[in-house]
């Protein structure tokens, strides 16, 4: 069953990740839409891997607040689009992966931490000298989606939608102590 699980998940992310690569790009917002959107965190260009490799360890810290239901928004589409859904179900609750909603941050809560894991994924993250903080009950290694997802913007909109989407103790949502 396990075998059976694993494979339909990782199908669902390549299918996932191969519909979001044939898509068209999207339509420019309107006038009234773009000054409603957030600007890119710092140029946008960067890819993460890019992103994390040229900035301190622990100085990445996420432009956009989990408040701005424009940069949610598009953080959920980009979510939905770069395959995320495929291992952590459709808004964050998990499934073959750990949830994104609740207050167990395996390595850490805080910015730079999840921007680095999803750029790098578990096993390079653990040779930067990273370790698991807290333990829980679905824990799949994390793929490095860092050169998957196209910039760092898309990636700190992705991590705005998570954020929206918490439902753990609210004093834990960037990490607890000892977790």
């Amino acid at each position: 069953m396990l075998k059976r699980t694993l494979i339909l998940g990782v199908t669902g992310l390549m299918s996932s990740w191969i519909y979001a690569q044939t898509q068209p790009p999207a339509a420019a917002p309107a006038a009234g839409q773009a000054a409603a959107q957030a600007a890119p965190a710092a140029g946008g260009t960067m890819t993460p891997v890019q992103r994390s490799d040229s900035a301190p360890k622990g100085t990445l810290k996420n432009p956009y607040q989990d408040t701005d239901t424009a940069v949610v928004e598009a953080g959920g589409k980009l979510y939905l689009n770069y395959g995320c859904n495929g291992c952590h179900g459709g808004t964050g609750g998990g499934g073959m992966c750990p949830p994104l909603t609740n207050d167990v941050w395996v390595y850490g809560g805080d910015d730079d931490t999840l921007f680095r894991l999803v750029a790098y994924g578990t096993q390079i993250l653990q040779e930067k000298g990273y370790s698991r903080k807290a333990q829980e009950n679905v824990v799949g290694p994390m793929p490095q989606m860092g050169q998957v997802v196209k910039t760092d913007d898309d990636l700190w909109r992705i991590l705005a939608f998570v954020r929206a989407n918490y439902h753990g103790a609210p004093e834990c949502k960037f990490g607890c102590t000892g977790n």
